[in-house]
């Protein structure tokens, strides 16, 4: 762990307050995602069942719920990755269109659990890859990989190395740099460190909540452990069976549960009983 990094503490009910909300930066819309009754169905699975949620620009939400929820559908939803059966998704205050998707993927950085990165290129060979198709040269790459290495502390020399040359949590180093790479005005990341041992997810946490503070982006994070997702956000959206079942705070969620669900899902949670992990 970085000198002066704190270790993630123990999730209280008040802890969320803790958390900033992220300001909304003046040239963009107060939306930067917006779902309008939205569903997804793979076969007869509903994977998004009639969904509505907004994201405002600035902000951090985490999406959390059991496997199969819907989290981690809803964020290719957004991305179009995934086309909804039915309902609209909004951009900044526009609907989103076929045709906008890949644009829209060049303004919106996106992390996959173990970071998908491709094994035969070189750290800064998988950070280059996007910026050399849309013509930037080799001094350009080299110097936003250099700054980003510096954010997100990745050791000197990793640029060089092949993701097997790279620990796990150097290897979600450089995919949240990749996510970076264009400075995108969003980030949306699907359980970032859920392969991640117990130690080294700590130190990510801190890290990426750092970063998440730092860059003042609009910032959606999937993972299905609460303790988690109230470090990184105030605004905790909890899904099941493809339907959203509580909306708010972390508070909200442990004494003003909308749900039977809501109880059983953080009375689940050790490290909100003051059970370490």
């Amino acid at each position: 762990m970085q000198a002066g990094m704190q270790s993630q503490p123990t999730i209280t009910p008040s802890a969320a307050a803790r958390v900033p909300r992220m300001p909304t930066t003046s040239n963009a819309s107060p939306e930067a995602f917006e779902l309008r009754g939205v569903s997804k169905r793979y076969g007869a699975v509903p994977a998004l069942d009639d969904v509505s949620l907004r994201f405002p620009a600035g902000s951090n939400t985490a999406l959390i719920g059991s496997s199969g929820s819907g989290k981690s559908t809803l964020l290719r939803v957004l991305l179009g990755l995934e086309w909804p059966d039915s309902g609209e998704i909004w951009v900044d205050g526009a609907m989103l269109a076929p045709t906008q998707v890949l644009a829209l993927r060049r303004r919106v950085g996106y992390v996959i659990q173990e970071g998908g990165l491709f094994p035969h290129l070189t750290a800064l060979g998988n950070l280059a890859l996007l910026p050399h198709h849309l013509g930037w040269n080799r001094d350009r790459i080299r110097q936003r990989a250099e700054e980003l290495a510096a954010l997100t502390h990745l050791p000197p020399g990793a640029l060089e190395r092949y993701p097997a040359e790279l620990s796990g949590g150097q290897r979600q180093r450089v995919a949240l740099m990749r996510g970076l790479m264009l400075n995108p005005d969003a980030l949306l990341l699907d359980e970032p460190l859920g392969a991640l041992d117990p130690i080294v997810r700590h130190e990510l946490q801190d890290e990426l909540k750092a970063i998440f503070d730092q860059l003042g982006k609009t910032v959606i994070v999937v993972t299905h452990d609460m303790a988690e997702a109230a470090w990184f956000a105030d605004r905790l959206v909890l899904m099941r069976h493809g339907k959203v079942v509580q909306d708010g705070r972390l508070d909200d969620l442990c004494r003003r549960p909308a749900d039977p669900f809501v109880t059983r899902f953080v009375q689940a949670q050790r490290t909100l009983r003051g059970v370490s992990p």
